[in-house]
Parts: C-alpha cells; sequence; structure tokens
C-alpha cells in the first residue's frame, strides 16, 4: 500500500484556499527535510515547498507569500496551506522527502489533485 497519503485537494475558483495534509511513516517522516512538490499536465514534478524537523522553511518563488508549509511531529503529518490561488497552481500535489535520492528510495503515493478555475 502507499507509503505516503495526501488529502485536501478539490476544485477552488481563483483566489481561494485550501489545506492539503500529508501522513507519512515515521521513518520518511523522520529524515532531516521534508516537501511538497506538484506537478502539472505535461510538466516534471516540481518541488514548491519544504520544511525541516524544527520548522525552517523554504519555498519556491511561484508561490511565496501564498502558501505555508507545516508539520506536526507527534502525528507525522505535514500540511500546506494554499492561499490565493492562481489557476497556474492547478497541478497534481505530493509529498515526500526533499532529497530526491531519499524520495525515490521512498516511493511516490497518489497524490492529490488541485484545480483553480478562472
Amino acid at each position: 500500500q502507499a507509503q505516503l497519503v495526501e488529502s485536501g485537494g478539490g476544485l477552488v475558483q481563483a483566489g481561494g484556499s485550501l489545506r492539503l495534509s500529508c501522513a507519512a511513516p515515521g521513518s520518511i517522516f523522520s529524515v532531516s527535510t521534508m516537501g511538497w512538490y506538484r506537478q502539472a499536465p505535461g510538466k516534471q514534478r516540481d518541488l514548491v515547498a519544504s520544511i525541516t524537523r524544527g520548522g525552517g522553511t523554504n519555498y519556491a518563488d511561484s508561490v511565496k507569500g501564498r502558501f505555508t508549509i507545516s508539520r506536526d511531529n507527534s502525528k507525522h503529518i505535514m500540511y500546506l496551506q494554499m492561499n490565493s490561488l492562481k489557476p497556474e497552481d492547478t497541478a497534481v500535489y505530493y509529498c515526500n522527502a526533499e532529497d530526491s535520492w531519499l524520495a525515490r528510495r521512498a516511493g511516490w503515493g497518489q497524490g492529490t489533485q488541485v484545480t483553480v478555475s478562472s
């Protein structure tokens, strides 16, 4: 079964908000940095936000100021609060280790679809 489970996606109008959740096994969640990725139709999967176990964060320029990544270490759940959504945010969103090698070892979940209408 899936090692990582994403949820919370849906259809929203431009300017709206969504909150995504990611449930991960402890062995994966315990890596130093976790991240949210997205893959739009016809495009590669790209990292949009990352967070260390201590709470340090980084964001892609395209989402900076609009998205907030957070994590609950006790529950092994990571979140992505998405505000001021734009049509270009439309994609399947995935969670995984920020390190590409670790992410490859962990494998990818099903992702959750986010669709932003104009």
